[in-house]
Parts: structure tokens; C-alpha cells; sequence
């Protein structure tokens, strides 16, 4: 697995480019074999995105909603999910960039590749998404605790693979910040990101394990074989800063996403 890049700090803030297949933080445990912090435990099989930060800037232990599981962290990535994020240095930060998500006042962009082609080059996707019953997916068909979701998508190019299959190469805004938004709203509209195992018709954990895999990389050798990714990358954010300034932060996409762009007249960032 890569390791995270820092791309911007300031006394305020971090900008840091997390790499595919790392968790941003652990999770709650009651077994005592794992690290304690504090009062309370939390599984560390694996190595996550705060261990990495919290190695670099011990300060971050002071600030957040939960200093214990997730110090800093204002928003998260899903661990298939490649690109930038913010981290908060105080927690006057903390709470000054939380107040701008929660306002929808801080614009995020994305790079996916989605499944088939898309008859509209742009468009608004506009379904409320909920939780389903007895299940950790999220759904546009009811469910529970709905909330209203927009995203609004761009085409950059379609592409075949060696299979003759149609393939999409998108610019993804979510207007708002639901938990897996973009994958649930591409897979609603009958384009689901390629290797989502979640709601699309990416691998399996157990087909990725029998060749070998675990850091969740593009099988390169065999360009004929799906992605063994997520195909969603986090290419920028756009916010004013806690001074008033106009801040955008970008994440060059990463070599995947450039292997389906060959010959697109726009070049990635």
C-alpha cells in the first residue's frame, strides 16, 4: 500500500492524499488484545490514515467531536476510495470547517469510471438515499433514515475495454455529503463504479485474494480483467479558509485513472 502524501499545511489546517485500501480510523472493539486509548479500545489490525497522522502531529490528539477515534478528521473516505481530504490542526478549525459541510459550502470533485454510457454529457442526479433494513448498504429505495442527496456528473470520455464493454470517465460534484453518495447515485441511474463489491459488479474480496492481491491495485498485466479498485478518486476541494481566503486543493489522479484517459483531448490534473 502507498503511503499518504501531505499536500498542503498551514498553523490551521492539513491537506493530506489518502491512499486506496487505507482506513481513515479504526473502530470500536470490547477486546483487550487491541490498542487502548484512553478509556476505550479500538481494533488495529491494520494500519489507518490517524495512526499516520497522529505519528507526525501529536497535536492532532486535542482536537475534533472524537479526539479518541477520529482526531482531526472533519470528513472521511471510504477505504476504496483514493484522494484528498482536510484535517483540522485546532479546534477552532475543527468546528469552523464542520459549520462549512455542514452548509454545503465547501464544493468537492471527483474522478470516477463508471459502468456503460451515459446518454446526457451532464447531468443532475437527485434521489433522496437512506439506509437498508438490516444491511450497512445505502439505497434510493426508501429505507431508513432518508435524507435528500444531489450529485451533479460530467462526462469526460467513454471507453471500451478489451471486452468491447463501455466504460465512462466522469466528473462527480456531490451538492451534499452522504455516506457512499456517489456509488449509490451511479448505481441507481444504471452506472455503477467499476469494482464497487458493494453495488456494482466489481470483484469479490475472495477473487481479488486468489490472485494474490491485498493492497486493492489495478491488475496492469492483464488489462482485460475489471480494476481490483474502487474506481473513485477525490481530485479536489474548493473552501474559503478560516482568514477568508479562497483555497482549492488538488490530488493528481492517480496511474489508473490515467491508463483509461489515453487520448482524451482534456488532459487529468
Amino acid at each position: 500500500m502507498k503511503k499518504p502524501i501531505i499536500l498542503y499545511e498551514d498553523e490551521n489546517l492539513l491537506a493530506v492524499m489518502k491512499p486506496v485500501g487505507m482506513l481513515v480510523h479504526g473502530y470500536k472493539t470490547s477486546d483487550k488484545r487491541h490498542v487502548t486509548s484512553g478509556k476505550e479500545t479500538f481494533k488495529s489490525t491494520e494500519r489507518t490514515l490517524v495512526e499516520w497522522l497522529l505519528e507526525r502531529y501529536p497535536e492532532l490528539r486535542e482536537v475534533g467531536d472524537d479526539k479518541v477515534m477520529r482526531p482531526g478528521i472533519v470528513h472521511r473516505l471510504d477505504r476504496g476510495t483514493s484522494g484528498v481530504m482536510m484535517v483540522a490542526r485546532t479546534q477552532k478549525t475543527f468546528d469552523y470547517l464542520k459549520s462549512l459541510f455542514q452548509k454545503h459550502e465547501i464544493k468537492k470533485t471527483y474522478l470516477a469510471l463508471a459502468e456503460g454510457e451515459f446518454k446526457d454529457k451532464m447531468g443532475v442526479i437527485d434521489m433522496p438515499i437512506g439506509l437498508r433494513n438490516g444491511t450497512v448498504k445505502r439505497t434510493v429505495h426508501g429505507g431508513r433514515m432518508v435524507k435528500d442527496a444531489v450529485t451533479e456528473y460530467k462526462v469526460f470520455k467513454e471507453t471500451k475495454n478489451k471486452k468491447g464493454e463501455t466504460r465512462t470517465l466522469l466528473e462527480m460534484r456531490p451538492k451534499t455529503g452522504r455516506t457512499h453518495q456517489i456509488r449509490v447515485h451511479l448505481a441507481s441511474i444504471g452506472h455503477p463504479i467499476v469494482g464497487d463489491t458493494l453495488y456494482g459488479k466489481g470483484r469479490s474480496k475472495s477473487q481479488i485474494a486468489r490472485r494474490g492481491s491485498r493492497t486493492g491495485r489495478l491488475a496492469i498485466s492483464d488489462k482485460r480483467l475489471a480494476p481490483e479498485r474502487l474506481m473513485l478518486h477525490a481530485l479536489s476541494i474548493e473552501f474559503t479558509s478560516p482568514d477568508g481566503k479562497r483555497m482549492r486543493i488538488e490530488s493528481k489522479a492517480p496511474a489508473e485513472f490515467e491508463m483509461e484517459s489515453k487520448n482524451r483531448k482534456r488532459p487529468l490534473p
